[in-house]
Parts: structure tokens; sequence; C-alpha cells
């Protein structure tokens, strides 16, 4: 069976597509060019490194990992391109078409796509991929991976980790769309974007030169229908660029207790995309008592949530199927939590898809680059010293201190940013941005806050999450795992994104050297209790004080990690359940009478 066989881009979706993971062939060489022979099979869209591969092997800095399929393509279609879409590979990608250069990709986080059409013949085309990953010995965004893996360190990966999927799309045809909800005038603002012919590639042997030029349409026009079960449709037209709005009066908004979605359907000349979207609104206001809180649909709201970095056993970043994503969000949201905090790491689109239909908010964190970073200056000493993690300024005078000197990998950091606000900015659920974790790679915090706000300034962001604050962005962000906790009332708000850390080792599901991490208990019966305690006497009474979210440390264990709610095969809940819902309800009903 061919693994994630549904269509992988729910808000852009069109009727036939061809997925293209399942068995391709593979080689491990030093050399960037096409091997002689290859050594075997590995099962697409999982990394070398996974049991779930059929490789289990580590790629390394000096050397390449190159990939091989076949593409079976009927009558070449007159007047249409042919797209071929990767979710993601990590690091950086050079793909051919029968040995001719379609273009090359950096970054190992978000989707790429390439037009192969003046590349491909009826018949049987050869597709490969020559794959190059440094992990830390590179500045690109690595989040938590590490090539010996380690304490809060983990498994490093490599080659393609999300989808790969093919379509043909009309010559002139929908590129993507910006859906931006307005209840408070009761709209939608919708911008269609579309292009003409191919999209732009970049040639291999050519730096960042474009192989082919994009050419952006201003003034076909197209037709949306917005509909919803049990509600008249809703028609309108416009051209693509321009932005149209779309009045709902009446909408019904979307909260994670009543997700609420609409679907959209476009069509712009001879091509029809499927969407969908919600109508809600994030945003930092002051409460009665004057109190910055985060507001969701103009009321105060708590973000109580869980750390979330995504990995599985034997397919670490990428789950083992579509269900294990529902079977997590669900979960916690079963125990009472309402957010993620997607930690370090940026998911295939489906797992927002399904955090957007089932209700949970999700907190998107970008992920961490640079060089090797000093873990004592940017991870012990804030720790053991708290004023010393604000006294830290991040502009040019400090690049060694965050491990920012490469030029080239700031202005990387920079691009991958902006381009996962671009990438995700329509997503429902996600309600927070956050750019920087603890120092790792930190650099101009202020000029980032700003772009994130340019890019989209319908969403609150964290700008330093756990210390190194800056004084900008939307929270005053707190890691807290040793100390009590006595939160003062800010001019921002108050937000413990990290907490917790609670380790239980279970027999059998925990790691052969599972780190015990910031405190450890015998059995999840005195877990259980010290969970209870810290609720009452670290979340609770700070709520009063202005504590508008908190994040407990974590989801799940991870390799050496035990400190997760569920062990790392998902298996077991260390927490009893009816304690967190219990203690989850009482905590919701503290923050109601704190900003009555």
């Amino acid at each position: 069976m061919i693994p994630f066989p549904e269509y992988p881009r729910p808000q852009l979706r069109r009727r036939e597509y061809t997925i293209l993971n399942g068995l391709w062939d593979y080689a491990f060489t030093k050399s960037s060019q096409r091997p002689d022979r290859y050594d075997g099979k590995i099962l697409v869209p999982f990394s070398p490194e996974t049991k779930a591969s059929g490789v289990e092997r580590i790629l390394m800095p000096w050397e390449f990992l190159h990939y091989r399929r076949t593409i079976s393509l009927g009558e070449i279609p007159a007047g249409k391109r042919l797209l071929l879409h990767f979710g993601a590979v990590d690091e950086s990608a050079s793909v051919r078409i029968n040995g001719r250069s379609a273009g090359i990709h950096r970054g190992g986080y978000l989707p790429f796509e390439l037009d192969i059409t003046d590349l491909v013949h009826a018949g049987s085309n050869e597709l490969t991929l020559s794959v190059k990953d440094r992990t830390e010995y590179s500045f690109c965004a690595r989040g938590k991976q590490r090539l010996l893996r380690g304490g809060m360190f983990y498994t490093s990966q490599s080659g393609i980790w999300k989808s790969v999927w093919m379509e043909w799309v009309p010559a002139v045809h929908i590129a993507g769309l910006r859906m931006v909800p307005d209840i408070d005038r009761g709209i939608l603002r919708l911008t269609v974007e579309a292009v003409r012919g191919c999209r732009e590639n970049v040639r291999e042997d050519a730096g960042q030169r474009p192989l082919r030029c994009q050419d952006p349409l201003r003034r076909p026009s197209f037709t949306a229908v917005v509909s919803r079960k049990g509600l008249a449709a809703v028609k309108i037209s416009g051209h693509a660029w321009e932005e149209v709005c779309i009045p709902l009066p009446d909408a019904q908004l979307w909260t994670p207790q009543h997700p609420a979605l609409y679907d959209l359907t476009v069509r712009l000349q001879e091509d029809e995309v499927q969407s969908y979207f919600a109508m809600r609104k994030f945003s930092v206001e002051k409460d009665r008592h004057g109190t910055p809180r985060f507001f969701l649909n103009n009321k105060p709201y708590f973000l109580n949530g869980v750390l979330d970095q995504g990995y599985w056993p034997g397919s670490l970043m990428t789950p083992p199927s579509d269900r294990a994503w529902i079977r997590d969000i669900r979960g916690m949201k079963g125990l009472g939590f309402n957010m993620l905090r997607k930690h370090v790491k940026i998911e295939a689109d489906r797992f927002y898809y399904h955090c957007d239909r089932i209700g949970m908010l999700v907190w998107q964190d970008m992920p961490c680059g640079g060089e090797v970073w000093n873990m004592f200056l940017l991870g012990y000493l804030p720790n053991m010293i708290p004023p010393f993690g604000r006294a830290v300024r991040d502009g040019a005078g400090s690049r060694w201190f965050f491990s920012r000197n490469s030029l080239q990998g700031r202005v990387s950091f920079t691009r991958e940013l902006t381009q996962m606000v671009q990438h995700l900015r329509n997503v429902p659920s996600i309600c927070v941005w956050g750019p920087f974790n603890e120092g790792w790679g930190q650099f101009d915090a202020d000029f980032h806050t700003d772009l994130i706000r340019r890019l989209d300034n319908t969403r609150p962001v964290d700008q330093a999450s756990g210390w190194f604050d800056q004084g900008g962005g939307d929270f005053y962000s707190i890691h807290n795992y040793f100390r009590p906790l006595k939160v003062k009332c800010r001019t921002r708000v108050t937000a413990l994104t990290e907490y917790g850390g609670y380790s239980c080792r279970i027999p059998g599901k925990g790691g052969a050297n599972g780190m015990p991490a910031y405190q450890s208990f015998r059995s999840p019966r005195e877990l259980n209790r010290a969970w209870v305690l810290l609720m009452k006497n670290m979340v609770y009474p700070n709520i009063r004080r202005g504590l508008s979210a908190a994040v407990y440390t974590q989801l799940s264990d991870i390799e050496e990690e035990i400190n997760g709610i569920l062990t790392y095969d998902r298996k077991v809940i260390k927490l009893r359940p009816q304690t967190v819902r219990r203690m989850n309800r009482i905590l919701y009903k503290e923050f109601e009478r704190s900003v009555r």
C-alpha cells in the first residue's frame, strides 16, 4: 500500500493528481553525480534514518543521498503544464527529469514545486534527486535534529520526509489563495493568485537565476462559491490578484469547541480548486481589569497547550500514517487542552487540516538554525540566572553569542521565515507565530517581528520564546522548570510557554538511557500527584495575576526524553485522564473568574 495516499494540500485541492510515494531506488555516495548503481529500495516519504524507510542509515555531512524512480505518462495533454510537488526535502535537493535539470531547492521544512512539462514525454520518464544535508554543520534550519542524538536533541533526518505528487494544470491556473476572515465586518477577504505557463524553476548550475520566468496574471476573472451545510451558498466574481470581499454577515465563528469550517470553490478559466476557511479572529486586548490577554473572537481566551515536537518511533518526524496526527490531536483535546505548540518544526499541510476540523489551536514555531549553538550560554546560564536571559541584545555585536555569524545563514533564515508565514497564513487554527526559541540562532528579533506583522497582521507574535526577550512582540514569554513562579501584569500578554517536563519511566516504553528531565517520578501515581500540585501552586494562582497561556512539556516521550504525557509509542497515558480533564476544567473556570 502506498503511504499517505491522501491529497497532501487540503486548502488547494484538485481532482486529478498522482501520488508518487512508495518504493524508490536510493544510494549513498560521496559525489553529487548520478551513481552507477543504487543500494536498494527506500519507502518514500520516510527518511533513510528511519525504520519505516527500510534503510536505517544516517546521511553524513560529506555524503550525498540519491533517489530514483520512473514516472509513466500517457499522451501529453495539449496546453497543460505538469507540476511536480515535494512536501519537504531535507536539506538541499537537485531534481532531474530524464537527466536534465528541473531545479534545485534549499531548506528542509517547506514545500516546493517544479514545472517539468518541457522535460517529460509520453511513456516512461526518469525522476532523480541528489540530496545534501549537513545538519548542525550548516547554518540552515534544523530544529532539534543532531547527528549524535542525546538529551533534548534527536536523530537527524535527511531526504524526502513529506509526500511527493504531481498534477496537470491548465496553462492559466490558480497558484494560490489568500483568505483573510474579518468577523467584525462580516466578510472574507479573498485574493486569487494566478499564473500563466511555467513556474520559476532554478537551474542547478546557475545559482539562483531563474530558468523560466513566472508570469503573474492581473486580469483573468474567476468565480468563487462559499458553502456550508445547512446554509445558502454565496457566489461572487472577481479578477486575479485583486482582493474581493465575500459577505458573510451571520457567519458561524470557529472555536476549538465549535470548529466551523466553510467550503470554498474557485474557478478560473479552465482551472478549479477546492479549499476551506474559517471565520475567527485572534488579537491581544485588555480585559475589564486592564490586563493584556489573548482574545479569540473578541473575547478573552486562555491558551492551554502542550509542547508538540512531532516525533514517532520508527518514523521520526514523519508520522506513521495520517491517522497518527488525528490520534495525537484528539487525544490532547480529549484531555481538555485547546492548543498545541508546534515546537521548532513545520508539519505537512494535513496536520493543520486536522487541527482545523477537529478544533485545536496551533502555536507555530519557526525551526531554529545557525551554527553549532553554545548551550551553556543559550540554555544553562538563562536557567540558572534568569535576569541574564533578559539582558543580552541580539544585534550585530552579539552574532557570535547566538551562533549567527554567517550572513548567508541569516539571509536564509529570513527567507524561510517569510516562506513559512506565507505558506501557513491561511490555516484557521494557527493562532501565534514564534520566530525564535531560547536564543538558538536568534538575531534581530525586532526586525523579524515586524516582518511577520507585515506578512500577516491577523495573529500575535511571540518574539523570543523563553528568554533573550528584546521587549517586542505581543508576549512576555517564560520558560520555567525549576523555580516557583509569580508573574507580574505587563504591557504584553504573559505566557508560560514551557513548564513541567516531569518524567516518569514506563518499563519497555522509554529510551534506553532515558534522561530524568527536570523532575523524575518512580510511578504514574507519583507523577499525577506532582502534576496536580504544579497546577495548583504555579498555574492557577498566576492566572489571576495575568497569565494568559501555558504550555506543558510535553505531548509524548521522544527517544531519550521520558517527560511526555504519553509514552513514545502513544500506548500509555501516564497522567490519569479523569484528573487531567478535571484540572483543566478548573483552569478555565479560574480564568473566567479572573477576566470578569
